[in-house]
């Protein structure tokens, strides 16, 4: 099923937690239902045969099989909700998704690129109101707000945030 994050989201303005309600309150994004698609797709497009396979999924109550595009290995442990907690944007790991027709990996995930946020939270934390802001841009010295926010946040001492276990569970 093809899905443009730029038409949703870069066009129509979509905020990413209203298809990923858990992103704030649970460990994982969660995939939408196809009752969300529905909220819209049941008066807009209603015989676009792009949109069969939706129809075909709220009618059948089968959810859509989506291909993920990033999937950390099992023995990874991430939690959406504390980095989204701590501001850490959307766009942080996933890239300008409001700029991809189709989802694509923006960044590689691999444990070097998240050790370089995790020593460096000052240059990655924005205001908890800007998390799915696509192309953030920060009013003032990032590297500023960015030590401020990281006190105001309660974020751990660098330590804590690099060592082994709290990935590696």
């Amino acid at each position: 099923m093809p899905f443009s994050h730029a038409h949703h989201v870069g066009g129509l303005g979509i905020d990413c937690r209203y298809c990923h309600t858990t992103v704030e309150t649970s460990s994982f994004a969660n995939v939408p239902p196809t009752k969300t698609c529905m909220n819209c797709h049941s008066q807009i497009w209603l015989t676009s045969p792009t949109l069969e396979p939706v129809r075909a999924s709220f009618r059948e109550d089968k959810s859509i099989s989506w291909t993920r595009v990033n999937d950390l290995p099992d023995f990874v442990y991430f939690n959406h909700s504390i980095h989204v907690n701590k501001g850490v944007g959307c766009e942080t790991c996933h890239g300008r998704i409001d700029k991809m027709p189709l989802t694509a990996q923006e960044n590689t995930l691999q444990m070097e690129w998240c050790l370089n946020c995790h020593r460096n939270t000052e240059k990655y934390i924005r205001p908890r109101e800007f998390i799915t802001t696509m192309g953030y841009q920060p009013a003032g010295d990032q590297e500023e707000i960015g030590k401020r926010l990281h006190k105001e946040y309660n974020i751990q001492d660098v330590r804590l945030l690099t060592s082994c276990s709290t990935c590696h569970r």
